[in-house]
């Protein structure tokens, strides 16, 4: 399997531990953000969307590029069972998807580089707003999340329970970048909580941006 990614892309650190939960040898293929490498034409032929990750996979009928994180983690779920990233239950999936969809749907959108580069080079913000609209975002949806982990019965040691799931891939990328960006994490003590254990498994560790080829 090949990964287009970028060390610093919270979608493609979604991909790379789900890759790494399950164990699965792949290669890297760097595109770097800030140098719009992901709107070379090279790329935009495979990809006309022209984001990260984007997942190579051999199938029935050649080579598959299959793009977008959660769709991703989802494949690698249903071809690479164990160990599964997402509950037996139809209640469990629902939660974890719930959570994992609050994330990468509600906060991540809205702070992902071409919406912070937007703000500033063509809304004409000051640098500093980038900071600030990144930070009220996250406030926003993790004082929801906090309140639903912190009061449901089916957190655990992590998200949902004490395996990994869906819910905490998505998770940890999000606090990592947030510390990028000077979140205040003191309001969320069951997501720090939640979000150190993660940071013991060497699969979560390994992912990190830090830990990349690319990293700078």
């Amino acid at each position: 399997m090949k990964l287009y990614g970028y060390f610093r892309s919270s979608t493609s650190f979604r991909a790379r531990i789900a890759l790494n939960v399950k164990g699965l040898a792949y290669d890297q293929v760097a595109l770097h953000l800030r140098k719009g490498e992901q709107r070379a034409a090279d790329y935009l032929a495979i990809n006309p969307q022209g984001l990260v990750p984007a997942l190579e996979v051999e199938g029935p009928e050649g080579k598959t590029l299959i793009t977008q994180s959660l769709a991703i983690v989802e494949y690698l779920d249903e071809v690479h069972p164990e160990p599964p990233l997402l509950p037996a239950d139809r209640l469990g999936r629902a939660r974890v998807r719930a959570i994992a969809y609050a994330i990468a749907c509600d906060v991540h959108p809205l702070n992902n580089l071409r919406v912070l580069t937007y703000l500033t080079k063509t809304l004409g913000r000051p640098p500093e707003a980038q900071g600030e609209w990144f930070r009220h975002w996250v406030a926003v949806e993790f004082a929801a999340l906090e309140q639903r982990l912190a009061a449901e019965p089916e957190t655990g040691r992590y998200c949902h329970g004490d395996a990994v799931t869906l819910a905490d891939v998505c998770l940890v990328p999000q606090v990592i970048n947030g510390r990028r960006f000077d979140c205040d994490m003191a309001p969320y003590p069951t997501i720090r909580r939640i979000f150190e254990a993660c940071m013991d498994i060497p699969a979560f560790v390994e992912a990190a941006p830090q830990n990349q080829p690319d990293a700078e």
